[in-house]
């Protein structure tokens, strides 16, 4: 088992972060302890090494405690809270580099099915890489788990196809869902979106499918319990992933729309104004021109 903690420099920020990755826990395989701002209204910005200290304690009844830290001063700060604390407790803690907030998720996520410290670290720093897909830039962890084409075409392997009808595709909560339920099935399992397909074993992978509403994704497995996983993975996209959608009738929405629009139209013709080039230049007046203008504008 492994517990979080988040280490901020905003009170507000850390909470935050707390709250988007409680939203990801499903049943009680992960505990998260928030360390953020300080003690002073004044100044409230800032690490304390005693409050790290203390968040971790209230987690320590796990194997691991992965430390999420903002910047700067949180990672000084969590460094003392190591030396303060009691060498057992200690021993079980993890600094982690990941960024806060997409590495906190990722690793709740991937603690919250039971994963092993190293693999709730990798999801971690893993966290940025569909992002940096989508936007056409190279990968600095990506290591694998994506592929063309099934890494498995063999007889044993049988598949299933459902439509997403979530309006946001599958956004982090949603896939978390998936990514929860299919984590109990002993089977090898791939997703496939139009040919490309991943391991649903954590957040980071499935976000790199980049699933929208009306795509088609196929469930691909085969072991002891393929059949099963495919079962709950046809009966989780009916429940369209632990979502609420509704659906507006065709005769609802043609009831709003009105028969017919009057109003005042304006035709807009685009002209270059009209300019006129001096004769002759007068190089100081130009500059008081210039520097008129420049404070015109700025006001």
């Amino acid at each position: 088992m492994v517990n979080l903690v988040i280490v901020s420099h905003s009170a507000l920020l850390g909470e935050g972060v707390g709250q988007l990755a409680r939203q990801m826990l499903i049943g009680d395989g992960c505990k998260l302890a928030i360390a953020a701002g300080i003690d002073d209204p004044q100044n409230p910005i800032g690490t304390d090494p005693l409050k790290v200290m203390e968040a971790i304690e209230s987690v320590a009844d796990a194997d691991h405690i992965l430390v999420m830290m903002d910047m700067g001063s949180a990672l000084l700060s969590a460094e003392t809270a190591l030396d303060l604390l009691d060498p057992a407790i200690a021993a079980k803690v993890r600094l982690c580099a990941a960024p806060l907030v997409e590495g906190t998720l990722a690793a709740t996520v991937s603690a919250a099915m039971g994963a092993g410290i190293d693999k709730v670290i990798n999801d971690a720093m893993s966290a940025l890489d569909a992002k940096r897909e989508q936007l056409g830039l190279p990968s600095p962890t990506q290591t694998g788990g994506v592929a063309t084409k099934p890494a498995f075409q063999d007889n044993d392997a049988h598949s299933i196809s459902v439509v997403v009808k979530n309006p946001n595709g599958l956004h982090v909560r949603p896939a978390s869902r998936l990514v929860s339920t299919l984590s109990g099935f002993r089977a090898d399992m791939l997703l496939e979106k139009n040919g490309k397909c991943v391991t649903p074993d954590s957040l980071n992978q499935i976000a790199l499918l980049q699933v929208r509403c009306n795509d088609t994704l196929r469930l691909i497995a085969k072991g002891e319990q393929a059949d099963e996983a495919l079962a709950a993975f046809k009966q989780l996209a009916a429940e369209n992933f632990g979502e609420s959608v509704e659906e507006t009738p065709a005769s609802s929405t043609a009831r709003q729309l009105p028969a017919q629009v009057s109003g005042v139209v304006f035709c807009y013709s685009p002209a270059a104004p009209d300019v006129a080039n001096p004769t002759t230049v007068n190089l100081p007046e130009e500059q008081q021109r210039l520097q008129t203008a420049i404070r015109q504008t700025l006001d």
